[in-house]
């Protein structure tokens, strides 16, 4: 349960260090007032042109990144627990951990399930599905968070969060003296 939980907060560390940056806390600009409660209006009979404003519209009207992958997810548990990996790691079916044929193994991905909406991020450690009718292996734990039902395949979508080679970038710029 302990480990359970060490993931989930690893998992939204490394989705809220990925999430924009907020704009700065300026006196008077729409992101100090929105802290306040009031709100900037322009001035009567003249454009509200500013980057701030811009900015708002822009987002209300963006489009939702596409998927990396959608198609179907199983699940694998106890007949694996204990077995090495691709990545040379003991499986442990109550990690968040997936099998995927091409994504490089460290990969954080965020599945989520199509029928009820829910999401887990997951790391890939190992190589798989076998069936090719299906695009992610999800262990056991994995699965349960998304309620994947007990005959294992479930539909959903794929997007990448990170992959190693930006995990190591961003480790590179956190290093001192850079």
């Amino acid at each position: 349960m302990r480990q359970a939980l060490a993931n989930i907060l690893v998992a939204a560390l490394s989705a809220t260090s990925l999430l924009a940056a907020q704009p700065p806390n300026i006196p008077g600009s729409q992101a100090s007032n929105r802290n306040t409660g009031t709100e900037v209006r322009p001035e009567k009979g003249r454009q509200h042109n500013s980057v701030v404003a811009k900015a708002a519209v822009s987002q209300r009207h963006a489009k939702a990144p596409k998927p990396y992958q959608v198609g179907n997810a199983s699940w694998y548990g106890k007949q694996f627990h204990g077995k090495e990996t691709a990545s040379g790691e003991p499986y442990d079916m109550f990690q968040f951990t997936a099998a995927h044929r091409r994504l490089p193994l460290g990969t954080l991905v965020k599945v989520t399930n199509l029928r009820n909406n829910r999401s887990v991020i997951v790391r890939v450690n190992d190589r798989g599905p076998v069936p090719h009718t299906r695009i992610i292996d999800l262990s056991y734990g994995a699965a349960r968070m998304l309620q994947i039902p007990g005959h294992g395949i479930e539909q959903v979508r794929l997007d990448i969060i990170q992959t190693p080679s930006t995990m190591a970038m961003n480790q590179k710029a956190e290093l001192p003296g850079r």
